[in-house]
């Protein structure tokens, strides 16, 4: 099971759709802050389809608030187009919080020294681009750490 967290996300179809995605992969939905949306809004309903009332959403007011929600040595995975290493260099073990900003902005200005060792990117090969759609860089993180684990489980990759 891994879990994927947004910071404030602002845009109600890319929360739907990491919703679905996560509800797809087993994954639980962390929204973190002040939201954009409210969630009962159309856009979020429409996005994650009729599939949004079984996704598994944890709500919380606060940064604060989410890390006080943590079990002991959670893992920590953020990204972010200022990360420095590439988020295929890392192995995402079973549990994983898979961290990603708000769609405007990214993370607070702290975060990026806070957790400086565990910022990663996404490649990509077009720079003139200044990142992908929130909800595609979910899917793509969580599938990776997903293959992961299948490989390391022995059922195939």
């Amino acid at each position: 099971m891994f879990n994927v967290v947004l910071i404030e996300p602002e845009i109600p179809w890319n929360t739907g759709n990491i919703g679905r995605t996560c509800l797809g992969a087993g994954a639980e939905l962390h929204l973190v802050g002040r939201l954009g949306f409210h969630l009962d809004n159309q856009q979020v309903q429409r996005a994650g389809l009729d599939y949004w009332e079984k996704v598994k959403l944890h709500r919380h007011e606060s940064w604060e608030a989410f890390l006080e929600s943590l079990p002991p040595q959670a893992e920590l995975y953020f990204f972010s187009t200022k990360g420095r290493k590439s988020f295929w260099d890392v192995h995402y073990p079973a549990g994983a919080y898979l961290i990603f900003g708000k769609e405007t902005a990214g993370f607070p200005k702290k975060f990026y020294e806070t957790y400086k060792d565990k910022l990663y990117h996404i490649p990509q090969e077009d720079e003139s681009i200044r990142s992908l759609n929130l909800s595609t860089s979910a899917g793509i993180v969580l599938y990776e750490a997903l293959r992961q684990n299948r490989k390391n489980s022995g059922t195939g990759g």
